[in-house]
């Protein structure tokens, strides 16, 4: 269970991605039913002043033994380097020694590398970073398609706000959706997004209502229970099932048919949390057509059989 945060600080601090951890981890909603969790802002040295890479000033409270028992430990953006304070990198190295969680967004995943902990591992940081990252750590499997990255206890992500995503994940992995569907709802932001950095590398996503693919979406998501094939999409979108296929992938991020799993995966998760449905009839609600086939995607998906995932956060006796 995630119950407490410690978000170590290094010179120059990147204002938002620190803010990431805080906006996730650091906020009270208790009284939207999230459990309290306690957050700790540690420094090589509590008390002084750091100075953020926007000119304003942060004094952490904490100092580094606060990480000691901490349950995750998260690394903001910071400079791009292999040189880190050695008592950082004991930290780190400590954390994962213990099995606790150890989160970098953006270029913090640099600091999580250069303690060794990235070695024989995938992991992601910002696209823009990918060539660095791959020189100075090469026993780093680099992969800046992607958002984020969890290899075991170690998640890294990719730019800026894909901290968020992150940093959802493991709140959905640890609490449960119905807490991160919580705290996105607050944050403004999707609970799960899709795709991944390629799309932001050269120009920006176009808006999903173009060419109608807003209202496809949203159809797909009306008729989960339904029979959809890729010729039903591209029918809906006027299109070939080849162009509609190809375009897909280029603003979504992904194939059309692997964004309907995911969907139902989700959708199935919510059902499994909220409801007493057995398995077979979520199957069925789901598009899945078979409590087997939902097993099978389930498990790929969430890496837990759907079982399991109700005895850990089901709601309903």
């Amino acid at each position: 269970m995630l119950k407490s945060v410690a978000v170590i600080l290094q010179e120059p601090v990147a204002a938002f991605e620190y803010g990431v951890v805080c906006e996730v981890f650091g906020v009270d909603r208790t009284d939207e039913g999230v459990p309290k969790i306690d957050l700790r802002v540690c420094g090589i040295e509590p008390g002084k002043p750091l100075n953020f890479t926007t000119g304003a000033q942060i004094v952490p409270q904490y100092g580094l033994e606060a990480c000691a028992d901490a349950d995750l430990v998260a690394i903001p953006a910071g400079r791009v380097s292999a040189d880190y304070p050695e008592a950082v990198l004991d930290v780190l190295r400590a954390a994962d020694k213990r099995g606790a969680y150890i989160l970098s967004v953006c270029t913090g995943a640099f600091v999580v590398a250069a303690a060794g902990l990235l070695n024989g591992r995938s992991a992601t940081t910002h696209w823009k970073y990918g060539a660095a990252m791959r020189g100075l750590f090469p026993e780093v499997d680099v992969n800046t398609d992607v958002l984020y990255v969890q290899e075991d206890n170690i998640i890294t992500s990719a730019g800026t706000a894909a901290g968020i995503d992150a940093s959802l994940h493991l709140v959905r992995t640890e609490l449960g959706p119905t807490v991160a569907n919580k705290i996105a709802r607050r944050m403004v932001v999707p609970p799960h997004r899709e795709g991944g950095q390629r799309q932001f590398v050269k120009e920006p996503v176009p808006e999903c209502d173009n060419d109608g693919f807003g209202q496809v979406l949203g159809w797909m998501l009306s008729n989960l229970d339904a029979d959809i094939a890729i010729s039903d999409m591209a029918a809906k979108a006027n299109m070939s099932p080849r162009t509609f296929a190809r375009r897909f992938r280029d603003e979504v991020g992904t194939s059309p048919l692997r964004w309907l799993t995911e969907q139902r995966v989700l959708a199935a998760q919510g059902l499994l949390e909220s409801s007493s449905q057995g398995i077979e009839e979520i199957a069925r609600r789901v598009g899945f057509g078979s409590a087997t086939l939902l097993r099978h995607h389930f498990s790929t998906a969430v890496g837990i059989t759907p079982t399991a995932f109700r005895s850990r956060f089901g709601c309903v006796g």
